[in-house]
């Protein structure tokens, strides 16, 4: 029997792709690699600067390494913290969403309204609430002697940013969990309840083994959009009061635009990007090693 020939000629139709993410991707990375590396006097003349933007930004006695610090610490912080509230809490809202009846649909589509509004909307948005003059958020706290200001008081703006992306994004953890949920089999829960299962015993030794996959998914991506923030404390806060908010991506950007310092920008930008990659390497390992567990 002759094996059928593969037929490469698909690989063709891949070919445009290909060639926009090239440009789109490689050629202004090439870009901030070649500004990382040189140094310029203005009009356009460079010279040669080697590893010297890198060594100053990983220096924490530079002015440079310790604002990178700072904000690294500031933006990871802040990574952690949605992490802590968003998952479980998604979790938990994904169990109490019905598993069958016209509820499901309308509670679906109602958790993933906010995931729909676009990030400057979202800053709008919650920048009008937290006012203390017409905001009702704001108006609310401050009546009731709350000291509350997301402009001067450091942690108001914290905890309000932390607040706008739990609103914002924890639907994304409840739909990816309600999916998970509703992956598993119905002969488990019949065990379960044939075996005198409590509910707590069922969600530990039934649902969150089955989640894991999907939980390793849901955490790489609320990770990813967290330490790559921008759009909302910008708006809301402006980085302030002073740096509380001023996490990495807004401190590079303050760099490379409003200081025009771009070796100093490029170098911090390819450490951004080489930490966000081995995150993601990380999960991908986690996820390739659960994959291979529940396959053995």
């Amino acid at each position: 029997m002759t094996e059928k020939p593969i037929n490469n000629r698909a690989w063709l139709f891949t070919l445009p792709v290909l060639a926009f993410v090239l440009f789109s991707s490689i050629i202004p990375m090439m870009t901030v690699v070649n500004y990382s590396v040189q140094d310029t006097m203005g009009a356009n003349h460079f010279f040669w600067n080697g590893a010297g933007w890198f060594r100053d930004l990983l220096n924490p006695s530079t002015e440079i390494g310790a604002r990178f610090n700072d904000a690294l610490f500031r933006t990871l912080a802040f990574s952690l913290t949605a992490l802590l509230v968003e998952v479980p809490l998604g979790i938990a809202m994904a169990l109490c969403i019905p598993r069958k009846g016209w509820v499901v649909g309308v509670s679906l589509v109602v958790m993933a309204l906010p995931m729909l509004i676009p990030w400057n909307v979202v800053g709008t948005i919650w920048q009008i609430f937290t006012r203390a003059d017409i905001g009702l958020f704001g108006a609310a706290l401050t009546g009731l002697g709350i000291n509350y200001n997301v402009t001067q008081n450091a942690v108001s703006a914290w905890i309000t940013i932390v607040i706008i992306d739990v609103w914002h994004w924890t639907p994304l953890v409840i739909l990816l969990s309600y999916a998970g949920l509703r992956a598993i089999p119905d002969a488990f829960y019949q065990a379960a309840r044939i075996d005198g299962a409590s509910r707590w015993a069922v969600f530990l030794n039934i649902e969150l083994p089955k989640l894991q996959k999907v939980l390793v998914i849901a955490v790489l991506l609320r990770f990813m959009q967290t330490f790559m923030i921008y759009t909302e404390p910008v708006v809301v806060t402006g980085g302030g009061p002073g740096s509380a908010t001023t996490f990495l991506s807004i401190d590079l950007v303050k760099i490379a635009l409003g200081q025009v310092d771009l070796g100093n920008a490029a170098a911090m930008s390819l450490v951004y990007y080489l930490i966000t990659l081995t995150v993601c390497w990380i999960f991908y390992t986690i996820m390739a090693q659960i994959e291979r567990r529940r396959d053995a």
